[in-house]
């Protein structure tokens, strides 16, 4: 055999064995049904389920509807899962007669979140550390659990990218979902909307911002304010050029305050630890928040600057002192203000509008606390809590110049500002005096000694 032989048939060799991996990983993977056709078994189900009007009796008179559209299953993401491979406690051949007393029910759907899990792991764990899972376990009857969002016989494919009228969210966030719609992010994903395909539609819907299933309270910990960072990657040097103290801007300013032109805005100062770097949270089961702020404002005026400093005393007691502090923020007064995001070009960019005596955005202001779940919690305070000498200590994170003056502050800068003047002016007017004083002397004595001499 010549050389050139010996390498081809090593070659073939190589490619046979590859191709023979190729095939038995093939053959390994699970069978899915192609779009449109279903199993002998499952159309045996909707032999009975396919036919409008299907249902069960229930107890209290009413109907659960059993109908299950034939057509848009067999398109749907599950129609290669089959129907006994979700509804596992029946018995396909005697479920008919089965007295099944929670069907429909709101136990039934949440107990059904485990048929869920055992196909979807990583996003059923990420929807029980969520918000929407905090609620259902605190007993709210109206927040989503999966078959919510998503109907087992009909969900497709990228559901999340398709028209904006199928989005989901505005079933219960709808004042929201309006305001978002009409907002530059909602005009422009209307105009892509069926144009574009779905990897090249840029401007966010829901999901984008809150994520699918890790749904956070939208104050948690800046999340809000990251997200629109991760869109708009160098917003942050882009208002250096024009914006003084940028970084301290984004910090202390959220994007909807400036980004909401006709928007009601307030200085919200939250409850933080020093140590940690992370908002205070209220303690499940012992709330303390709204009991010491009705303690502190049992007239219903809002906590004064007095109340603030023995509010923060109270919560400094469990810790070392001063190691729960505040920490301001200028925001939007509710979620749908905050989703009337309007043209960069019409965004508030006028300095006077924050910093000037009196204005407006300082008339509102609010004391707050995370909840368990990370929503906050809110307590009215007054606007002189700004600005009074005894909050000095207290909003020490929060000052705007121009706009929150404490006037002590000023009296003080002016009379450290003239001390720091007049005792060096004064330390040299005194020195030049007495080398003065000396001179003289020094001249007496040497007059007095030349008289003596000439004596």
């Amino acid at each position: 055999m010549t050389c050139a032989e010996g390498k081809w048939s090593r070659f073939a060799a190589n490619m046979t064995i590859c191709f023979a991996l190729v095939f038995l990983f093939m053959g390994s993977m699970p069978a899915h049904a192609k779009p449109g056709i279903l199993s002998k078994e499952d159309k045996a189900c909707l032999e009975c389920h396919a036919k409008k009007g299907v249902s069960k009796p229930k107890a209290g008179g009413d109907a659960v509807s059993l109908y299950v559209a034939d057509k848009p299953y067999s398109e749907s993401v599950h129609n290669d899962n089959g129907c006994t491979d979700c509804h596992t406690e029946l018995d396909v051949k005697k479920h008919a007669k089965a007295d099944n007393k929670k069907l429909g029910t709101r136990e039934y759907s949440i107990a059904a979140v485990a048929v869920c899990r055992d196909c979807h792991k990583k996003n059923v764990k990420l929807y029980e550390d969520s918000l929407h899972a905090a609620l259902v376990r605190g007993g709210n009857s109206e927040a989503p659990i999966c078959s919510d969002c998503h109907d087992p016989h009909t969900t497709r494919v990228n559901s999340a990218t398709g028209p904006m009228d199928d989005v989901i969210c505005q079933n219960c966030h709808g004042k929201i979902f309006k305001a978002y719609a009409s907002s530059v992010h909602g005009q422009a994903r209307n105009k892509q909307t069926g144009k574009l395909p779905a990897d090249q539609q840029k401007a966010p819907i829901c999901a984008d911002c809150h994520r699918s299933h890790e749904i956070k309270a939208a104050a948690t910990e800046g999340r809000i304010k990251n997200a629109c960072l991760d869109c708009h990657k160098g917003t942050l040097i882009l208002h250096k050029v024009w914006l003084p103290n940028a970084e301290r801007h984004f910090e202390a300013v959220s994007c909807p305050a400036c980004h909401v032109a006709t928007a009601k805005r307030r200085v919200d100062l939250r409850l933080y630890d020093s140590v940690t770097n992370k908002a205070v949270t209220e303690k499940q089961g012992v709330p303390q928040f709204e009991s010491r702020t009705q303690a502190a404002d049992a007239k219903g005026l809002g906590l004064d600057a007095l109340a603030l400093q023995s509010l923060l005393k109270e919560f400094n007691r469990e810790g070392a002192e001063g190691q729960t502090v505040l920490r301001g923020r200028l925001e939007v007064t509710s979620g749908v203000e905050a989703h009337q995001l309007v043209a960069r070009s019409k965004a508030v960019k006028d300095c006077d509008t924050c910093h000037r005596e009196g204005a407006d955005v300082f008339q509102t202001v609010t004391i707050s606390i995370a909840r368990p779940d990370g929503r906050p919690l809110h307590h009215g305070a007054q606007k002189e809590v700004l600005t009074s000498p005894i909050s000095v200590d207290s909003v020490r994170g929060f000052y705007a110049i121009g706009g929150t003056r404490i006037k002590l502050l000023d009296y003080l800068f002016v009379m450290a500002l003239f001390a720091g003047i007049a005792i060096p002016v004064g330390h040299m007017t005194l020195k030049w005096l007495f080398r003065r004083y000396l001179k003289n002397l020094e001249a007496e004595r040497s007059s007095t000694q030349d008289d003596t001499a000439q004596h």
